[in-house]
């Protein structure tokens, strides 16, 4: 399903207390399954402004907000340049899909770095990033039985699978191969609905567990034989854009 956008976000991003680095789509939009009621997942970073940062009253590292425009509901969270820094660093698959998702809505040279700077920031580590989540969507789905964290579940095994064996990361669903025959209609089941649950046809439980069990086993193997490095290489480079637009950037952010 080829996900249409609000023209209206760019007008969103405009209104934020602290200049942004970059704001992209995320959420259900990026991965491949928006329902025709999905809100839109806004994610980015703000630069705080120098007083914000050496002074004694500091700026808000993470903001967050959500309202309702036009009748769609948007959730807008945005992290200070340093903290969002931080986490590439560390094997966060949140912010590598925030940062390399084609759905940009505000972007800057700062972004367009931080992007080049992404495939030094991969470690095999990343996968225990996708196991655990993949363990907290499988735990919801067995209490609400909802499509939803069901193919969130499926969805980060075969993100992480991908990206353990090839480097690259791909976030939207049906752009991944190796899941089970039956995620098509899973997804197009999940795009009239943002709640619905399994179709009286689906898979059963079993099978559904079954079909998880094997692709976190493929994922742990992935791991295991990636070529990957330990750690990442471009903490320095972090380090020195970090500095340089803060320098640049934050009497006037």
């Amino acid at each position: 399903m080829t996900a249409v956008l609000p023209g209206w976000l760019g007008e969103v991003c405009a209104g934020q207390p602290h200049r942004l680095a970059f704001a992209t789509v995320s959420g259900a939009h990026l991965y491949g399954f928006p329902s025709v009621d999905s809100d839109v997942d806004l994610r980015g970073v703000h630069v705080l402004p120098l007083d914000e940062v050496i002074g004694l009253r500091p700026g808000a590292e993470t903001i967050t907000r959500s309202w309702n425009h036009d009748g769609v509901e948007v959730d807008l969270v945005t992290h200070d340049l340093a903290k969002f820094c931080r986490l590439l660093l560390s094997p966060n698959g949140y912010v590598l899909e925030q940062l390399l998702s084609p759905m940009i809505v505000r972007s800057s040279t700062v972004h367009e770095e931080l992007r080049s700077l992404a495939p030094r920031c991969l470690t095999r580590h990343h996968a225990h990033h996708y196991l655990g989540f993949a363990r907290t969507q499988r735990r919801r789905f067995e209490k609400t039985a909802g499509l939803k964290p069901l193919l969130y579940a499926f969805r980060v095994l075969l993100t992480g699978i991908h990206l353990m064996r090839t480097g690259e990361l791909v976030a939207d669903l049906t752009r991944l191969g190796g899941g089970p025959p039956y995620l098509p209609e899973l997804v197009s089941a999940k795009c009239t609905a943002e709640h619905g649950g399994l179709a009286a046809d689906a898979p059963d439980r079993t099978r559904l567990a079954a079909d998880l069990d094997r692709l976190a086993a493929e994922l742990e193997r992935a791991r295991d034989e990636s070529r990957l490095p330990e750690a990442p290489s471009a903490r320095n480079a972090v380090h020195d854009l970090l500095v340089r637009t803060r320098l640049e950037w934050g009497i006037h952010a």
